[in-house]
């Protein structure tokens, strides 16, 4: 008699559809995540060092602007270098390496004796910030069983509010008593993390695949499998492709060129879309978030009251991700994410007006509006990362993604400045907001226009 012949599933699905243990794949979650919270601490972190360093080393508010943007294009850069740095030596190395780059930086800050120097040090950081944020989802994302893939990706955005709210709590207790040079110094914690990288986190097996070294992808497999209760005894290496060696620089930047284009060839309409609204929700997320403790400060508040006030506007984000991840599944990706953009624009303009009207205190109106604020573009994010996600077809999409990303880490570079020397200074709070406001609006109308519904698409 004859037996039916079991097909022998390849090293890949079986990695992909392990029965997910909070003790195995939890564990990588919970590493990447506080590695994505202390990325979302020390971006965080350039608010409070603005009104500090500007009053001790007496900055203009254009030089104050310098300590974001150095950091936010290292940050640029970064993100930039390190897929490619990645995709060589592997994700764990490179996660560990980009976590030490910027947990190094920023400590040696706190002992910059000169602006030029904290600067160098905080483009420095940045450019191992930038490094460590993808590479961070990349060695998560590959650990995760597909069907859990899509909550935990979304649950990582849950760990940047609480990034951003303890930096705001602890820079708020340490200013009571400390300087500036104790809160950068809090930044020693990450590097310490790289002790639980080294013993809870092994090396990605679909990395290990794509180089070809499948003896010890089989090793982790095999470790896998048995942590897991997995009930798997072999698999291929069928179906795998190896990563191509790297070509010189000017060949990939062609290749980077072509790619852009390709996009926009493929469909005006979406990258137009994505890029717009990339660009717009995330300028006024990161101009509220660098500007905010020095826009209280030059209110009346004290350093503590204003970094307070910051940490709420921060901390209810965390009830906004969880919303967002709830309503894009009721009510669809695109009228969330244009909902709540417009919305949160427009708190921030009513936020400014209630900070002209109320003198040199915070009224309750304007505090209820910056906490509405907090809220609305937590829901704006995560629905934004997955609607552009889901605008392209697989062989398009992570490109798509990514260089709508790309472009809005340019402008996220360049905002600070803007901001701080030539909007805020000349034309006040109030217009500065809502110039920035009327760039979502735009953004939002041509999504209307061009952007489709996606929820409920099956992905091609």
């Amino acid at each position: 008699m004859n037996r039916v012949a079991t097909e022998v599933p390849t090293a890949q699905q079986v990695v992909s559809n392990l029965p997910w243990k909070w003790n195995v794949q939890g564990a990588i979650f919970i590493v990447g995540g506080l590695g994505f919270m202390f990325d979302a601490w020390d971006v965080a972190l350039n608010g409070f060092l603005i009104p500090l360093l500007a009053k001790e080393w007496g900055l203009s508010i254009g030089q104050a602007a310098w300590i974001a943007t150095a950091n936010l294009i290292g940050m640029a850069l970064g993100a930039f270098i390190w897929g490619g740095i990645a995709d060589r030596m592997g994700r764990k190395k490179a996660f560990t390496l980009t976590l030490l780059i910027f947990s190094a930086f920023t400590v040696l800050g706190a002992f910059a004796p000169n602006y030029a120097l904290f600067l160098i040090f905080r483009f420095c950081a940045g450019f191992g910030l930038g490094g460590c944020i993808p590479v961070d989802y990349a060695l998560v994302g590959e650990f995760t069983p597909t069907k859990h893939r899509g909550r935990v990706l979304t649950a990582m955005d849950g760990w940047w509010p609480v990034g951003a709210t303890l930096c705001a709590v602890v820079s708020a207790w340490l200013v009571s008593f400390a300087s500036w040079h104790t809160i950068m110094l809090v930044m020693v914690l990450p590097a310490l993390l790289i002790v639980a990288v080294r013993f809870f986190i092994p090396e990605s097996p679909m990395y290990l695949l794509s180089q070809g070294r499948n003896a010890e992808a089989d090793e982790v497999i095999r470790k896998l499998v048995k942590r897991t209760g997995a009930n798997v005894a072999e698999w291929s290496h069928d179906g795998v492709e190896e990563a191509p060696k790297a070509a010189p620089l000017m060949q990939r930047l062609r290749a980077m060129t072509g790619q852009v284009n390709l996009l926009w060839q493929y469909s005006w309409k979406i990258t137009l879309t994505s890029w717009t609204l990339f660009i717009s929700v995330l300028l006024l997320y990161y101009a509220a978030l660098t500007w905010l403790p020095g826009i209280l400060k030059k209110q009346g508040l004290t350093d503590q009251a204003a970094f307070i006030t910051t940490g709420g506007m921060t901390a209810i984000g965390i009830a906004g991700v969880v919303a967002s991840a709830l309503l894009i599944e009721v009510i669809g990706r695109k009228w969330v994410l244009g909902a709540s953009a417009v919305l949160a624009a427009g708190s921030l303009v009513w936020f400014a007006l209630e900070l002209e009207n109320s003198g040199t205190q915070l009224s309750r109106p304007a505090v209820i509006a910056i906490l509405l604020f907090g809220f609305l573009i937590q829901v704006s994010v995560p629905a934004l990362y997955t609607y552009v996600t889901e605008l392209y077809p697989t062989r398009l999409r992570s490109s798509g993604f990514g260089w709508a990303s790309s472009a809005s880490r340019l402008a996220i570079g360049i905002a600070p400045i803007v901001f701080g020397s030539l909007l805020w200074p000349n034309i006040g709070l109030v217009n500065t907001f809502a110039l920035t406001g009327a760039l979502v609006v735009l953004a939002v109308i041509v999504m209307v226009f061009f952007g489709r519904e996606t929820a409920g698409e099956e992905l091609d």
